[in-house]
């Protein structure tokens, strides 16, 4: 799947979310090493802390699928915003502890553009490790 295919589900997708508050959906649409895709919007509430972005809910669904660190090839994300939307620094941190540096990140705009970003570009200080 190239990542036009790819960005043409997160956009898909998107029509599903719930975002009655800040009228605000993005989808995300989540490949897979085996071919898969997986997809996820936001889905929001009234307690705003309660929301859960479009990227973890992809992601977390794969991991309830059975799909574990390392299964991921790349993600697209998609809004309507005038410039690139770039995840927010949580669903960063989340793709940092199941996805490799180079991942593909594919990010979208209004004009249908598509930026490809490795996830290292998005999150260069990630946490990696837990020395415990």
């Amino acid at each position: 799947m190239n990542k036009e295919q790819l960005m043409e589900c997160a956009r898909k997708v998107k029509k599903a979310a719930y975002a009655p508050y800040s009228k605000f959906p993005v989808g995300a649409a989540l490949l897979l090493k085996d071919g898969k895709v997986i997809s996820g919007v936001n889905v929001e509430n009234v307690s705003f802390g309660a929301t859960n972005c479009a990227e973890r809910t992809a992601f977390f669904t794969a991991i309830a699928s059975g799909y574990v660190k390392g299964d991921f090839q790349a993600i697209a994300v998609a809004g309507d915003t005038e410039d690139f939307l770039p995840p927010c620094s949580i669903c960063r941190q989340v793709m940092a502890e199941f996805c490799l540096p180079d991942m593909p990140v594919y990010l979208t705009n209004d004009k249908q553009e598509i930026l490809e970003l490795k996830l290292k570009d998005l999150l260069p200080y990630a946490f990696t490790d837990l020395d415990m």
